[in-house]
């Protein structure tokens, strides 16, 4: 049972880790600017999903093949990356090389205040797994430490 919960929580963190690095690369990006005609850096966002976890016999159904029970052994996945459909960002700035014939510059649509509530958002998540993976971890050693004998 513990094992099960250590790898549910592990694909948790696992995606966690994934939505910190896209976020970090949003971040990088957030001033990032783009000659006339090419398109600018979009904000990435991951989707994630529930997926069966490795060695589990889900079949896909919600019922776990071996036990023929509703409790299919699934974790986290991160199914898609997609870039934001947010407009991207026009500064006048006539002087910038990179300015249109208009004097305006194209920047990335990525918000650094949207980023931020996304980077507390997931970082919260993953202290929340931590904390599991400790509890749980206590749980077994008061398990074991119960049927030592004095």
């Amino acid at each position: 049972m513990s094992s099960d919960i250590f790898s549910i929580v592990g694909s948790a963190l696992d995606a966690q880790n994934m939505r910190m690095g896209a976020i970090a690369s949003n971040l990088a990006n957030v001033d990032s600017i783009t000659p006339p005609g090419q398109q600018p850096y979009r904000a990435h966002e991951l989707v994630f999903s529930a997926a069966p976890l490795a060695g589990s016999d889900y079949n896909g159904t919600g019922t776990d093949l071996a036990e023929g029970t509703d409790s299919a052994d699934l974790g986290v996945q991160v199914a898609n990356t997609v870039q934001s459909n947010a407009n991207p960002v026009q500064k006048y700035d006539p002087g910038n090389p990179y300015a249109n014939a208009q004097g305006y510059v194209t920047g990335s649509n990525v918000s650094q205040v949207d980023e931020m509530v996304n980077l507390i958002d997931s970082t919260n998540s993953y202290s929340a797994s931590v904390a599991m993976l400790e509890q749980t971890s206590r749980i077994d050693q008061q398990m074991i430490s119960s049927f030592q004998v004095s």
